[in-house]
């Protein structure tokens, strides 16, 4: 059925994830090429000899989004010999959370986002992909509030909890998260407020540098203290 001889290929695949119309909305590219030419895709390619696995993913992140200030962790190897019908192709899936302001993503007809609760039909083994992305992002939240890398720098507490009612799929009581979040290590509350028009100012918060104790992490930002 194999031909064993045959070596088989390396991709990066990049799960990028943000919050842009109350909704949890993961980017996605229309295939131009068969196999599953004009089935949606996640953004990915193959490796360059001169790059490892990190390098790969931040090349492809930056050529598809303009950003490289993000939280990027790797995520899986997905390596069934039939995921892909026309070759061998083991690919390293990494995701990304994004702030929407920070995205410099037009849509079109081949580059959109697509709300992940909601997708189309995908290429390949992509849907598995995202849905573990999701699932790595929920165990995330248990250990630090990687939330706030969907958030703007300055945010409110309702806007934090509304970050985390996406990623988890449900709503969560107000009062049991304002104090789970007011407790949470790096949180900072600022003298400032909102600036909502329609609604009673709130006071805004900002986290500091927060160390997620992984291997498997890769956090990397230029942010600057407020």
């Amino acid at each position: 059925m194999f031909n064993e001889t045959k070596t088989h290929e390396i991709t990066v695949d990049v799960v990028i994830i943000t919050i842009k119309d109350d909704a949890l909305k993961v980017l996605l590219v229309k295939r131009t090429n068969e196999p599953f030419k004009g089935r949606w895709a996640i953004p990915g390619g193959f490796i360059r000899l001169s790059e490892n696995l990190d390098e790969a993913a931040l090349r492809v992140l930056k050529e598809k989004t303009n950003v490289d200030n993000i939280y990027l962790e790797q995520l899986y190897t997905f390596g069934d010999p039939l995921r892909r019908t026309d070759a061998r192709v083991i690919t390293c899936a990494y995701f990304a959370l994004i702030r929407e302001e920070d995205v410099d993503v037009f849509d079109s007809e081949d580059v959109t986002w697509h709300e992940i609760y909601n997708l189309p039909p995908l290429a390949f083994d992509h849907k598995e992909i995202i849905e573990y992305s999701l699932k790595r992002t929920r165990e995330r939240l248990e250990m630090c509030p990687v939330a706030y890398q969907l958030l703007n720098e300055k945010f409110t507490l309702t806007e934090m909890q509304r970050a985390y009612e996406l990623i988890m799929n449900k709503v969560l009581d107000k009062r049991n998260f304002r104090k789970k979040a007011l407790a949470s290590k790096g949180l900072r509350e600022l003298s400032e407020y909102s600036k909502a028009k329609s609604k009673r100012p709130a006071k805004l918060y900002t986290f500091d540098e927060i160390s997620l104790n992984s291997k498997r992490a890769h956090f990397i930002s230029n942010k600057k203290k407020v």
